[in-house]
């Protein structure tokens, strides 16, 4: 029998890797024709756009199609076996259909860890150096929040600016409040704050400070003030799609920090976790569903079934796109958006294992 096994499992793999393979050389072609007028106007060095960009664009391409080229292979080879009559000779020699599967959910559980592994550990850290690149030589990532901007820096103190901007670090019309007991008992407003690069703190010009207390009330102004307000710069304007830099923990406590800013960007960051969990279980899935289809013997052959197969990989995707819009909008929790595809084609999958030839 693990004779059988490692057959699969090398058709399996093999066929996953070698199609990916050439799809990603495909799309670094078609976005190198795509790009190749920033590059040449922005005058990007040829080792930055290897090394720093396309190096670190391969393991974010695999992760993003792993799952429908998981899909993919598995119905090519395996009806391919079923053109060939080996699914009926496995079957026929005693082997269940069930055990047949085991080198399949082996090879899906591979992937499958291998996408977690990609998503929240060794993609946000090959993201950080392909983001710089893409931002200096590519698009702005930066995104400025435009005028009123309101957050919670930390548990009852608030700070409000007028405008922010990003590339000098300058805002205007600054006020930090601190409530205690529904009470207000700190109040520091300022003309305009500036973000000091080489000290990492704040600098406040013509400021005004009310310490209010049960004694009376302390009043302090000045014209100048260095301060450690525990707010980043980074607060204050949006950087698009920042959770790509970010691993697991780095993403629930970014998802923490929004909450506690009052931030309607948390839910974006709950996306984005609960799909990074989501997505592998969508491996096994797939392949479940890919078997079940692929192994019966047809007229039409592999043509038929990568026919199916493809318009499956479609819906699923739009499934996705559907839950995940409606959890960005409220109407299905993060989680629930991230999972609900997953679950309607599990039950899928469990009927097509049900009804497969066996």
């Amino acid at each position: 029998m693990k004779i059988l096994d490692i057959y699969i499992i090398k058709k399996f793999l093999g066929t996953f890797f070698y199609a990916i393979s050439l799809l990603i050389i495909v799309v670094i072609i078609f976005d190198v024709s795509e790009n190749i007028d920033e590059f040449l106007e922005k005058d990007a060095p040829v080792n930055e756009i290897i090394f720093s960009y396309y190096l670190n664009f391969i393991p974010y391409f695999i992760n993003l199609f792993s799952y429908l080229f998981t899909f993919i292979s598995v119905i090519f080879f395996t009806s391919k076996m079923a053109s060939n009559t080996e699914i009926i000779a496995i079957l026929s020699s005693g082997v269940s259909f069930y055990r047949m599967l085991r080198p399949y959910i082996i090879s899906a559980l591979f992937l499958a860890l291998m996408s977690f592994y990609l998503s929240n550990f060794l993609i946000p850290k090959t993201n950080i150096k392909r983001r710089v690149f893409k931002d200096k030589y590519i698009e702005g990532l930066s995104k400025e929040k435009g005028s009123n901007i309101h957050l919670q820096i930390k548990p009852g103190v608030y700070v409000y600016v007028q405008n922010f901007n990003s590339s000098s670090g300058v805002g205007h019309k600054f006020t930090m409040e601190k409530v205690e007991n529904n009470q207000l008992s700190y109040k520091l407003v300022a003309d305009r704050i500036v973000w000091d690069t080489t000290n990492k703190k704040w600098i406040l010009d013509n400021y005004f400070i009310r310490n209010i207390t049960p004694g009376g009330e302390k009043i302090s102004q000045g014209t100048k003030m260095d301060t450690m307000i525990n707010m980043a710069p980074g607060d204050l304007y949006i950087h698009k799609e920042d959770f790509e830099e970010m691993n697991y923990q780095e993403l629930r406590d970014q998802i923490a920090k929004e909450k506690l800013k009052g931030s309607d960007e948390a839910t974006t960051y709950e996306i984005e976790m609960h799909n990074r969990i989501a997505s592998p279980f969508a491996t096994i899935i797939l392949t479940l569903i890919g078997v079940s289809l692929s192994c019966r013997k047809v007229r039409g052959g592999i043509g038929l079934h990568l026919g199916l197969g493809i318009g499956i990989t479609f819906a699923f995707i739009l499934f996705m796109k559907i839950s995940t819009v409606f959890a960005s909008t409220g109407l299905l929790t993060p989680a629930l958006g991230a999972w609900v595809p997953n679950l309607i084609f599990g039950i899928v999958a469990y009927f097509l294992i049900r009804t497969a030839p066996k």
